[in-house]
């Protein structure tokens, strides 16, 4: 079968499937699979794709039909223009998250010394603000061990060295340590609301998604706790759903935290809140 031909199938069965940005998908599967270019692929799309390769990309594709995420099938994605591996075991770090990163670049002061990414997962938000800042001591902590491997091994492969990451249920392995900016990406997702989530994010831990209280547990537990580790005029930078900045901005105000602000993502939706220690 030519490459042409290949894609013009992919992208008709990723369509029908209702795989919103089909025609790209089919374009990263196929050059995952040949290790080309999306150039070399256009300039080459008469050549014949061999059978090893033909059975491979089925499969691929078979597997992104079912829903599985495409970061899943390659591995890795991208963020922050860094290429963060992921497996299924944790959650995999969205483009909107990136309004986080840029929110807590934005605090960063030449007195700012340490952050804390609460829930690391992958790494990926504490990878981020290190890339852009190697003199900052970075401490990204989750609770499961495999996550920690798997952020260790990203920031082997990025050949990025100010990060530390630890094992720990939110604060506890912390020893009292003092924190600069506090940022975190928690599970926020109301267990009600699970079942009406796209067929893909049911791939993802659900442990990374649902929160107990409404999805407000791990924000009342992470503010509360934060007013210990944060230094006085520190940050605490956190993402949320579109519709629980009010909640948010209610318990930072009730745990003393001023210049509270909530902040737009891409698409418009409120998705950041900040509150300062004074």
């Amino acid at each position: 079968m030519k490459i042409k031909t290949w894609l013009y199938y992919a992208n008709n069965i990723l369509k029908k499937n209702k795989i919103d940005f089909f025609k790209l998908e089919s374009e990263i599967l196929l050059s995952f699979v040949i290790k080309k270019s999306k150039f070399w692929i256009y300039e080459f799309y008469e050549k014949n794709l061999n059978n090893i390769q033909l059975k491979k990309l089925m499969h691929l594709l078979n597997r992104r039909i079912y829903g599985e995420p495409i970061a899943y099938i390659l591995g890795y994605c991208e963020f922050w223009s860094l290429k963060i591996h992921v497996s299924p075991l944790t959650f995999i770090p969205r483009s909107d998250t990136e309004i986080l990163v840029e929110h807590t670049l934005k605090k960063i002061t030449f007195n700012t010394k340490n952050v804390l990414d609460l829930g690391t997962g992958t790494g990926a938000i504490a990878l981020a603000i290190a890339s852009e800042y190697n003199k900052l001591n970075i401490i990204g902590i989750d609770i499961i061990p495999e996550l920690i491997n798997i952020a260790k091994n990203n920031a082997n492969k990025l050949s990025i060295y100010n990060v530390t990451f630890i094992q720990s249920n939110w604060f506890s392995n912390l020893n009292n340590k003092k924190f600069d900016i506090i940022v975190s990406n928690p599970p926020y997702i109301e267990y009600k609301d699970y079942f009406y989530l796209e067929k893909s994010i049911k791939f993802e831990p659900i442990s990374s998604l649902i929160a107990e209280d409404n999805g407000l547990s791990n924000f009342n537990s992470i503010i509360l706790q934060s007013i210990k580790y944060l230094n006085h005029f520190g940050w605490i930078i956190l993402e949320h759903s579109f519709n629980q900045s009010k909640q948010v901005i209610k318990i930072l105000k009730e745990k003393k935290f001023k210049n509270i602000k909530t902040c737009l993502d891409y698409n418009g939706n409120e998705r950041i809140t900040y509150g300062q220690k004074i």
